[in-house]
């Protein structure tokens, strides 16, 4: 039996376990352990605080099935409460190196702000079939693959269930992608609730499914806009928390400059008595 100091955190309804980095370590079995609802703590996934050789930090982001995700847009935020609280970085704004990119952070108590690597592969308007039913979706890369359905009646959508069919969709192979169902709330706010990738359910949140929500919407309610700095949208997520998503546009509808803005609470800390 091992004892592995950890911590507990929670962004916009994800929950993560924050541990050190370990050498000949299989963080794949420990996060299905340690992220297990009845048997382990409980959480969405396991961010690993490392070193890096490029930048301030470096953020390994292990999925509840032991998967490693590129980019999470709620554990960054997380990840950069707790370096501030508890590594007292001689800068407010430092660097993450994650598979995506190095990202930009910033934390102030339990309030934190990520800017995420550029978004790419925008592909607008793709028509599959799910289920017997058709569907518009729209798909970007925020760091990691999404998708977008915009519906109406969000909280009568089966998002598992069809989550599941649109997450594993031979249009999306063989990464997959996070599922995003979004509803115009008023202007400058969706609401979302999201199929997690890695996760294989609904969750409360999902940070770069936001930004994607976001972005996607801002452009569908903005066709002809050309060039934007400052841009900005707000997300209700299904934790009915709000997460603030800034970005600009350039010519081309290039994205850039993307920050994430919410919550990062914590949650526990101790040891995990890991066999």
């Amino acid at each position: 039996m091992v004892s592995i100091p950890f911590v507990k955190m929670a962004g916009a309804g994800n929950d993560f376990i924050i541990i050190a980095s370990r050498r000949n370590f299989d963080y794949a079995e420990f996060a299905v352990a340690v992220c297990a609802r009845q048997t382990g703590i409980g959480a969405d996934g396991v961010l690993v605080l490392d070193r890096s050789a490029t930048s301030d930090y470096r953020m390994r982001i292990i999925n509840a099935d032991g998967t490693e995700a590129e980019m999470c847009g709620n554990g960054a935020r997380c990840m950069a409460a707790y370096i501030a609280a508890n590594l007292k970085p001689a800068k407010s704004l430092f660097g993450m190196e994650t598979m995506a990119g190095e990202i930009l952070a910033q934390a102030h108590g339990e309030v934190a702000r990520v800017r995420l690597s550029n978004p790419k592969d925008y592909r607008p308007h793709l028509n599959i079939t799910v289920a017997n039913q058709k569907l518009e979706v729209h798909y970007i890369d925020t760091g990691v693959p999404h998708t977008v359905v915009f519906v109406d009646g969000l909280q009568e959508v089966d998002a598992n269930s069809l989550g599941a069919l649109i997450r594993h969709h031979p249009r999306f192979a063989p990464r997959g992608t996070n599922v995003n169902f979004v509803e115009h709330t008023r202007e400058g706010m969706v609401s979302v609730r999201t199929f997690e990738r890695g996760v294989e359910k609904e969750t409360l949140a999902c940070g770069t499914g936001a930004v994607a929500s976001a972005l996607i919407a801002y452009l569908h309610a903005h066709p002809n806009l050309k060039k934007q700095k400052g841009a900005s949208m707000k997300v209700s997520t299904a934790g009915k928390e709000i997460l603030e998503i800034t970005f600009d546009l350039d010519e081309g509808c290039k994205i850039d400059n993307v920050w994430l803005k919410g919550s990062a609470k914590l949650i526990a800390k101790g040891e995990y008595f890991y066999v």
